[in-house]
């Protein structure tokens, strides 16, 4: 276990990048059991999918704090995901890469690990700087540039938000809308994990967008892009690695 040093969260429509890459590692955690998947050309990195094999786990079903907790028992030096969002900008069109600077909690779940005692933990920067700032660097390196700040709103999902929840968010001054990165960000932080999320625009949020949104549409955007998402991920776990 040693020898893994991080972990990417891989979601909707990167995750494919990884096929037939790895062997799993199981490891037991008291809020269940999360299968990582060891890549054997990319040393010292585990792969968690987190929407399951087949994406057949809805982004209010994953075991945001079953994660955390596994990553943090094997020692990671830190967590990367991805995550795909809807804009709440119309000048961030489909394509656009930001890496995540703060989030909206509007999900509802009370997700923590500390349901039994009394634990306040500081969210002055709930995406780490350090991982933050080589999503940025690698992003640029690879000529693909990012946003190197954006506000995630995060839903409970699985629905896609109403016109006047898009309305609302953006006048709260959100950025982007998505159903996972935000507890993602939670259960990170509470288990002391350094954590940060590159977001790709997958569509105009509700209201935006010209015409109705589908699942289909958000695998479909996210596929010119996964390859380069990944190439960045990569680069980053392995600048994290090094120091």
């Amino acid at each position: 276990m040693a020898s893994a040093n991080v972990a990417i969260i891989a979601g909707t429509g990167v995750a494919q990048q990884f096929r037939g890459r790895g062997r799993t590692l199981k490891v037991p955690t008291r809020h269940g059991l999360v299968t990582f998947e060891r890549l054997d050309d990319v040393p010292g990195v585990l792969l968690l999918r987190r929407h399951g094999v087949g994406h057949s786990v809805a982004p209010h079903r994953a075991n945001y704090v079953a994660f955390a907790d596994a990553c943090a028992r094997l020692g990671l030096e830190g967590c990367y995901s991805t995550a795909a969002v809807g804009s709440l900008r119309t000048d961030w069109p489909v394509g656009t890469l930001v890496v995540c600077s703060d989030f909206i909690d509007a999900t509802g779940r009370q997700l923590t690990r500390f349901e039994n005692e009394v634990r306040h933990t500081d969210f002055t920067n709930p995406f780490d700087l350090r991982l933050r700032q080589h999503l940025i660097e690698c992003g640029g390196e690879l000529g693909q540039p990012v946003q190197d700040a954006g506000v995630y709103v995060c839903t409970d999902g699985p629905r896609y938000e109403t016109p006047a929840e898009v309305s609302m968010y953006r006048t709260l001054g959100g950025d982007v809308v998505g159903m996972t990165a935000g507890s993602e960000a939670i259960a990170m932080r509470e288990a002391g994990v350094p954590y940060a999320a590159l977001a790709i625009v997958t569509n105009l949020a509700s209201g935006l967008s010209p015409r109705p949104l589908s699942h289909g549409e958000v695998e479909e955007a996210t596929k010119g892009s996964s390859e380069g998402i990944a190439n960045i991920l990569f680069r980053a776990c392995e600048r994290l690695r090094n120091g």
